[in-house]
């Protein structure tokens, strides 16, 4: 434990330090109450699917929401069961799995870890998070988040529906190359005091006697017990470590929704052209408008088809993962360090935006 952590235990009515649990938990207001906004613009938008008995505005939120979280739920649910079996597994087999932090091949597992996963940007965060308190070094961790949230099989299916094999391969081969350098840039900057590295990290020693991966996951299948109960104390400790992105993803929600109600999209099409404005303008608008990665998928593809711009439609695939709030927070409280969530998109921006100009001259 900390130091802070062996002082003599505050009284319970006094407020929760920022290393220390109080006895008395305070309640998540944040969580509560974009989560029961959430609530409400879902049944609003179920009740009132034509939108016409309310105003405007409200009938957009509504709508938003009824449609991102029918489209989110699955992901959601199945981070939820992977977070808890991550819960279930030895650090010393997850870290095994991942190989050594701060080496290339450790960052290459990582990424193609996230490659793999068929979750969305939210399901992708949450686990993501409990890696890292398994030990997944931070350029680990900004691999597995960089280069997943857009690229699970169900999303690759839809962009191959929408803009054709060719731009959804190059999509996919430069969002794993941009997942690759980040993560060896991140444990570069670890590695010289820069940035804080994981605490939970085991040292050189522990990972040299890392155990076999295949006869432990063999191991654990054979020891694994399948019933109500067991399944049951799965699925609610998902949910409890996944609160922290529960939290944020309900305002994130909220938000987008709010900004979508006033933000036409229609815009999209006639000022996100393939011109070095339209690519900053494009980067603008995944800043300000925080959709999943459900919805950037349609809109990235919106910004090849109708603005010709293909570079913009990686851009706003990649920037909305970079400078989503709701990553960066999570980040922030996950690692306890402003610094580290705020150079995610400091590391990851300045190559999306090259490699995005590029693309925008390459020919339809």
């Amino acid at each position: 434990m900390s130091s802070c952590c062996n002082k003599p235990e505050p009284a319970p009515e006094l407020a929760e330090t920022s290393c220390c649990p109080s006895e008395k938990a305070q309640r998540d207001y944040l969580l509560w109450i974009s989560g029961s906004i959430v609530l409400v613009c879902y049944v609003l938008g179920w009740g009132f699917a034509d939108g016409e008995a309310l105003p405007r505005w409200l009938a957009v939120m509504s709508g938003g929401i009824f449609e991102l979280m029918n489209k989110m739920w699955w992901g959601l649910a199945a981070a939820v069961v992977f977070v808890g079996l991550l819960e279930r597994i030895p650090r010393e087999l997850i870290m095994a799995t991942l190989g050594r932090g701060g080496t290339f091949k450790g960052i290459a597992r990582a990424t193609f870890a996230g490659l793999f996963l068929d979750l969305c940007s939210h399901g992708i965060l949450m686990v993501g998070t409990k890696l890292y308190q398994k030990g997944a070094s931070l350029g680990q961790l900004m691999a597995f988040l960089i280069a997943s949230p857009w690229n699970s099989l169900s999303l690759t299916i839809i962009m191959f529906t929408l803009i054709g094999l060719k731009w959804t391969l190059l999509y996919i081969s430069l969002s794993l190359l941009i997942g690759l350098i980040s993560g060896v840039i991140f444990d570069r900057l670890v590695g010289k005091g820069v940035l804080n590295a994981n605490p939970a990290s085991p040292d050189a020693n522990a990972q040299e006697q890392a155990p076999a991966v295949w006869p432990e996951v063999k191991k654990l299948c054979a020891g694994a017990s399948f019933t109500h109960r067991s399944i049951g104390a799965l699925l609610w400790d998902g949910l409890k470590d996944s609160a922290m992105v529960f939290r944020w993803l309900f305002f994130g929600l909220v938000l987008a929704t709010a900004i979508r109600a006033f933000v036409p999209i229609d815009t999209y099409s006639t000022l996100f052209g393939p011109t070095l404005m339209g690519l900053l303008l494009t980067l603008l608008a995944a800043t300000i408008i925080e959709v999943c990665s459900e919805g950037s998928t349609p809109i990235a593809a919106d910004l090849v088809l109708r603005a010709g711009a293909p570079g913009n439609g990686f851009t706003f695939l990649m920037a909305g993962i970079a400078t989503d709030y709701t990553e960066i927070m999570i980040l922030k409280d996950l690692t306890k360090s402003w610094k580290i969530a705020l150079f995610l998109p400091l590391v990851t921006l300045p190559q999306v935006l090259v490699l995005g100009w590029i693309l925008n001259q390459m020919p339809l």
